[in-house]
């Protein structure tokens, strides 16, 4: 009789050696996939929805194994919903242990210097991992162009009243920290003239160049005579013109159109970026009144009208 109880007890314990071998090297050995994987872990999804699609993905031989060890470590109470990134050689408790982390993939939109608002909430309402509809208003020059980035289901709406915020923050900085004696009323004004510097010119070492042509021509009374403007008065934002300038276009009765009329337009007529912000803030002091394109990318700058109508044939002969 020992003797069978002692063979009993013995299979009995290979049985539960031979379970233990099994559950670990199910729990704690890599995962069957050969690249790294993303897995999205559903916003309340349950720890037995988790195990059934870990078992339906092929990740896991059953998901019962899978739904034990969640149980036994307490990764059922802590499970954070996103989408997770994976490398190779993961085990199945690493893989569930991620999923309480909230260490979630990150995913990315752009909003260019120098768009619309109109393009940049394009952008926001185009982009596939952002969810909800646009309703958060954004007026012209509000939204700071920048990369955003974001968990998979951020509001769009988030994104948008991130990028106000960003801007907010930015302006007021530029304008507490302007130079002396520019002729601007306000920090609204310094958006709008940043805009126009944005449109100007994509030369980064222009900028403030650029800016100290239109303060020179603002403290003269002149008309600031910039092209962008006119588009602006033409589309509104909200498309590109898709065309050159006519000279009936420079004809427009519009407030944007700075050939008739003196001063800054009503408004901003893009989102300007930090650079061209500061150059508003800080522009170059330089006799000049006039520029411009040189065929290379870039600009003429000139003190008379003498000057620039050369620079203009220059162009022109270049063109």
């Amino acid at each position: 009789m020992k003797k069978w109880l002692g063979i009993f007890l013995l299979v009995i314990a290979g049985s539960i050696y031979a379970a233990y071998r099994y559950v670990e090297s199910v729990c704690f050995k890599p995962l069957n996939y050969q690249t790294p994987l993303v897995f999205e872990l559903k916003r309340g999804m349950s720890a037995k929805a988790l195990a059934n699609e870990l078992a339906g993905q092929g990740l896991v031989s059953h998901f019962g194994i899978a739904y034990a060890l969640m149980r036994f470590q307490g990764y059922h109470q802590k499970l954070k919903a996103g989408e997770y990134l994976f490398d190779t050689e993961v085990s199945l408790d690493a893989f569930l242990k991620k999923l309480t982390t909230g260490d979630v993939m990150m995913h990315r939109v752009t909003l260019p210097e120098g768009l619309t608002t109109a393009q940049m909430l394009e952008l926001i309402e185009q982009n596939k991992y952002l969810s909800g509809d646009v309703t958060e208003a954004a007026g012209e020059g509000e939204l700071l162009p920048e990369t955003y980035t974001f968990a998979k289901g951020e509001s769009k709406n988030n994104i948008i009243k991130k990028a106000k915020h960003d801007m907010e923050l930015a302006v007021q900085h530029f304008w507490d920290n302007k130079s002396e004696g520019l002729p601007l009323k306000d920090k609204a004004e310094l958006v709008i003239l940043a805009s126009i510097i944005e449109k100007e010119t994509g030369v980064k070492a222009e900028r403030a160049h650029i800016a100290s042509v239109f303060y020179n021509r603002l403290n003269k009374g002149m008309p600031l005579q910039t092209d962008p403007t006119v588009i602006y008065a033409l589309t509104q934002g909200n498309k590109d013109l898709g065309r050159s300038l006519t000279r009936k276009d420079l004809g427009v009765d519009s407030p944007y159109n700075t050939y008739l009329y003196k001063g800054l337009p009503p408004t901003p007529i893009c989102n300007p970026g930090l650079k061209a912000l500061e150059a508003a803030a800080h522009p170059d002091t330089t006799p000049d009144f006039y520029f411009v394109a040189d065929g290379k990318g870039g600009h003429r700058f000139a003190k008379t009208l003498a000057e620039h109508n050369q620079n203009i044939g220059l162009w022109l002969k270049n063109k």
